[in-house]
């Protein structure tokens, strides 16, 4: 059939009654989407689906499959968390057949999968967990959710280096990928979008762990600028879009003579070859050298920053360390800088000024591009076009 002759309709969703987890699925969950969400182990991922199901439940027939805890374990941990489940039905399975065999009998609305790892086919040798046995079940699940519109939320483990483990073809099967983030010495929890055919990509949920569970953080700038009583050298603040929301993370540099023949380059948060080349472009076209330095950069709060509009922020808190000299209190910056030593403009720039504006800062620095057509009230916008000229404006801001 020809594409014009398909009727479009809007996709109808539900919310999880979670705000935080609604944002990041794109305003809720689809009738027949399959939803898979990665992270290290002990991080929240049990913890945040047993929330939303309980919750999900008072609306709609929900089935929760655990295929690596009993159902006491369960029990114990929706006890813990004081949530509602009287309506929260339970099944402690690991073989497909017999979990697509309750689906067909019982017709959920919502399934949560715990996980696809341990999920086996008798119609394969392998074990569970192996390439063959992920790329089947999560193929039969998927078929499954798209004939009776049941949505299905799959568990996946993820391998060393944080990739989703198994097949990259898990990825591709499913319409959302969502990833937790977020060390788990800390309280707090980040989960992404990086994937979603119903929503926008990148959308950022961020958490609180406490004892009740994972509570949604309605200003998620606030943890990821430290509080100085003075102003610190080395510390910049730039607003970072993170898909619809703009968040203001603070930048922290510190430069020191190294005392090894090769200095040290070390990021956390931030990409690391990208830090050796703002390096290079600091030499060349502001004249300012790091060869005998070692330079530390870090992302305040554990969040990453993957967008190229910080590297003005690490620019300005590497020349603030190593000039000891803090940046004007209430400086916000972003912008990217090119290799030629120009800065290029930074997309939405004015929703971040206006969020930067709300929480307080007053001074920003940007490109001329990105200045906005009507002044902001209690922001003094100071637009420059390359980096040498960002650092004379700079000195004259002290």
């Amino acid at each position: 059939m020809t594409l014009a002759d398909i009727e479009a309709v809007d996709v109808p969703r539900f919310g999880t009654g979670i705000e935080e987890f609604d944002r990041v699925l794109g305003g809720g969950l689809v009738p027949g989407g399959v939803v898979l969400i990665g992270g290290d182990p002990g991080i929240g991922k049990s913890t945040l689906l047993l929330q939303a199901l309980a919750n999900i439940a008072r609306i709609k027939k929900v089935l929760y499959v655990s295929g690596e805890e009993s159902g006491a374990q369960i029990a114990l941990r929706a006890r813990r968390l004081a949530v509602d489940t009287k309506e929260l039905k339970l099944q402690a399975e690991i073989q497909l057949e017999k979990i697509l065999a309750t689906l067909q009998e019982h017709q959920p609305e919502v399934v949560v999968i715990d996980s696809i790892q341990t999920i086996y086919s008798d119609a394969l040798s392998s074990a569970p967990g192996s390439v063959a046995q992920v790329r089947e079940c999560a193929a039969q699940l998927t078929r499954m959710a798209k004939l009776t519109n049941i949505t299905i939320i799959m568990v996946g483990h993820v391998t060393k280096e944080g990739a989703l483990a198994g097949p990259r073809v898990l990825e591709h099967i499913v319409d959302t990928v969502l990833y937790f983030e977020g060390d788990t010495h800390s309280n707090f929890r980040l989960v992404r979008a990086f994937k979603n055919r119903f929503g926008a990509v990148n959308e950022l949920g961020v958490f609180a762990m406490t004892e009740k569970g994972l509570k949604g953080v309605s200003n998620p700038s606030a943890l990821f600028l430290s509080q100085h009583d003075n102003q610190v050298a080395g510390s910049c603040v730039m607003v970072t879009q993170e898909g619809t929301r703009p968040l203001l993370v603070e930048i922290q540099a510190l430069v020191d003579a190294s005392h090894v023949p090769n200095a040290r380059r070390l990021s956390v948060g931030l990409e690391q070859n990208r830090l050796a080349m703002l390096l290079a472009v600091l030499h060349r076209h502001a004249g300012i050298a790091a060869f005998d330095q070692d330079v530390f950069i870090n992302a305040v709060g554990g969040v990453k920053i993957t967008e190229p509009a910080a590297d003005l922020a690490v620019l300005l808190a590497i020349h603030s360390s190593m000039r000891n000299k803090p940046l004007p209190r209430g400086l916000v910056v972003f912008g990217e800088v090119g290799l030629a030593g120009e800065i290029r403009p930074a997309p939405r720039g004015q929703d971040r000024l206006k969020e930067a504006a709300k929480l307080g800062f007053s001074i920003a620095m940007i490109l001329k591009a990105n200045a906005p057509k009507q002044t902001i009230e209690g922001m003094r916008v100071v637009a420059v076009e390359r980096i040498d000229e960002a650092f004379q404006k700079m000195r004259d801001l002290d």
